[in-house]
């Protein structure tokens, strides 16, 4: 009977110098991508484990104390990063990470943008609709608008992204290098019929 995602099978992963060096490197990572160290090595485990690990075999892979990985696991569940299962007559839950590196990176995305670009957002509208009382408020309201006007249209393209297969996504990224090559063609025409 084949393994499905939901009936985890006993573990054999080993921490090979390739693994310890991903975990390693995913750690430091982590806290530029808004994930502490230990939160970044546990799920760079889960994500080159083949199968689910529980909670004790994280801490013993990775020398963390046990109440560490819990906290770990918690917030990589908070971010939507984990899924959770268990075995028949086992009590203990299993961990593991979403398959797809699109998902992921869209999950990831996602929550960035909820956590970090939404409450900028807020913020400059609310400074947007307050009254402009002192000398320096007209200036500094014209510049949070520019602010706010990009913000805004990079959380709408975002949103549009969402929406995208991850093959569209792909052949999107793709084609960055040609998209910018056509709006300088396009801005070298412009230019040149504005001129005469």
């Amino acid at each position: 009977m084949p393994n499905t995602p939901t009936t985890p099978t006993p573990n054999n992963f080993q921490m090979t110098p390739l693994a310890q060096g991903f975990i390693g490197h995913f750690g430091e990572m982590g806290s530029r991508w808004g994930f502490n160290r230990t939160v970044g090595q546990v799920y760079a485990l889960l994500f080159v484990s083949e199968q689910p690990l529980h909670a004790d075999e994280i801490a013993e892979h990775l020398a963390f104390s046990r109440s560490n990985v819990s906290i770990g696991l918690k917030e990589l569940q908070g971010w939507g990063l984990i899924r959770q299962t268990r075995l028949p007559g086992d009590r203990r839950e299993y961990f593991s990470s979403l398959g797809d590196v699109w998902q992921i990176f869209k999950v990831v995305a996602a929550e960035r943008r909820r956590r970090e670009v939404a409450p900028t957002l807020t913020v400059l509208r609310e400074s947007l609709m307050a009254p402009a009382s002192e000398p320096g408020d007209h200036y500094a309201q014209q510049r949070m608008r520019d602010m706010y006007e990009l913000v805004d249209l990079a959380n709408t393209w975002f949103e549009e992204m969402q929406h995208l297969s991850p093959e569209s996504l792909a052949q999107l990224m793709k084609m960055g290098a040609k998209v910018q090559k056509l709006l300088s063609t396009k801005e070298r025409l412009l230019g040149g019929k504005s001129k005469s």
